[in-house]
């Protein structure tokens, strides 16, 4: 539901603009406004997590996100949109960051690829239904209303009904052994404990410390700031093959497509990445993230300037989509998120997750206004000249030239920043399982005395 609400903006994008009067820039900095306020909160849910169960932390920023998607529906004006994706952007930054060291910490260190690529895979799949179901109902209106506020209001719905579901019956593996109830006790739920209290803002203030003192993170936040740029240029992708004429439903379809391939790829990824770490440790997951991103660069130069701009060539960007997603998913699931379980204090983990969103989110965050500038300033892209029903050649090629920009260079930089983790990644890895031994020690002494 995540991935679901952060796609149904860019899927209706043509409409939005339509409706609200807004340009490409314009669309654009409702995207960089919400990834900016989701990446500039993202370290509330590493304050959060230290002291209450990450499932009624996931269940709160859920409804959260809901409540302002729905106000994101009833807007009149891009000023009102732009407030409620702001408010959108919080919700969403409490709920990731927990949500992925949840899943590091059910899982043992030879299988999180495979986890993560599992979790990708299913998030994908709520972006393949969020933004089908968004790009399927904007052309239509249900009792005088859009039908881009009506996908909002049903993604807002379904949001909230998941998120009572996870807050009720998911139970947080650390707090399920005696010690961390003891540990830990009445901190389980959320508004138990005082959020102000000092304590807990200097617990907050170490973790933050430790982690943002680790070289490896450094280094991996390094090539995200650059890497996450490209993925967030994409959200015009569903606008540009409209402008190119194949429709709602064509592009909704080259979406799913396109989506899927990054799904299965992102587990592939995973899979071969563990697969690689066995046999060479602490250099198989560094290598598989980097072919990746490096194999990124001809897959956009030939979607994005080969291919001919003809809605008559459906299936050529079907299957060069589709192979597309296959590789250039890797990274996340393959070695970002691994290598951060691996190189901190498992107490810390949602905190180097929250860290790293909010280093590379405000970074990626410029991304989208970015594509927007290019494409009218260098590129030639006329608001006035889209024509609804079948597009406009002319600005699709725009378009087409302003994601190239802003995607093969980043994709560059990443490949090569990945680099020194072959020296760093071991060494933080052998210190921070050298300090968990000891405070296990240090546990069981109490425990006994």
């Amino acid at each position: 539901m995540e991935r679901a609400d952060e796609t149904i903006m860019p899927a209706v994008y043509k409409e939005v603009g339509q409706d609200l009067g807004a340009s490409p820039s314009q669309l654009g900095y409702l995207s960089f406004i919400r990834a900016f306020t989701q990446s500039v909160s993202s370290p509330l849910a590493g304050i959060l997590s230290l002291r209450y169960s990450r499932p009624s932390v996931i269940g709160f920023g859920t409804l959260f996100w809901a409540v302002s998607t729905i106000g994101v529906a009833i807007s009149q004006s891009l000023f009102e949109c732009a407030i409620w994706r702001s408010v959108n952007g919080i919700g969403l930054a409490i709920v990731i960051p927990s949500l992925t060291s949840f899943i590091a910490d059910s899982n043992s260190e030879d299988g999180r690829g495979l986890a993560f690529g599992w979790l990708n895979l299913v998030a994908c799949i709520g972006g393949i239904g969020g933004g089908t179901v968004a790009t399927l109902l904007a052309g239509h209106t249900f009792g005088g209303y859009a039908g881009w506020r009506v996908a909002h209001v049903l993604i807002a719905v379904v949001s909230i009904f998941i998120g009572l579901l996870v807050y009720v019956f998911v139970e947080d593996p650390k707090f399920s052994g005696r010690t961390h109830r003891k540990l830990h006790e009445g901190k389980d739920d959320l508004g138990q404990n005082h959020i102000l209290s000092i304590s807990m803002w200097k617990e907050s203030l170490h973790a933050i410390r430790t982690v943002l003192r680790i070289r490896s993170f450094q280094i991996v936040v390094l090539q995200g700031l650059v890497g996450s740029i490209p993925w967030a240029s994409m959200v015009f992708f569903t606008m540009w093959f409209e402008l190119i004429g194949f429709g709602h439903e064509g592009a909704a379809s080259l979406m799913v497509i396109f989506i899927t391939g990054c799904a299965f790829g992102s587990l592939f990824g995973g899979w071969i990445a563990d697969k690689a770490n066995r046999r060479y440790p602490f250099i198989g997951r560094v290598m598989c993230a980097q072919f990746s991103s490096l194999m990124s660069i001809p897959f956009s130069w030939f979607l994005l300037l080969a291919l001919p701009q003809d809605s008559k060539r459906w299936s050529w960007y079907a299957a060069t989509l589709a192979c597309m997603g296959l590789i250039i998913s890797w990274c996340q699931a393959c070695a970002n998120s691994p290598i951060f379980a691996d190189i901190v204090h498992p107490s810390h983990r949602t905190m180097i997750y929250a860290f790293d969103r909010a280093f590379e989110g405000s970074f990626a965050a410029l991304a989208a206004p970015t594509v927007g500038i290019l494409a009218e300033q260098l590129y030639g892209y006329r608001v006035d000249m889209v024509i609804p029903e079948t597009g406009s050649k002319i600005e699709a090629f725009a378009l087409s030239r302003g994601l190239f920009t802003v995607m093969a260079i980043p994709y560059a930089l990443c490949c090569l920043f990945y680099t020194p983790l072959y020296v760093t990644y071991k060494r933080d890895y052998e210190a921070v399982n050298k300090s968990a031994l000891l405070d296990e020690e240090g546990i069981y002494k109490q425990a006994f005395e």
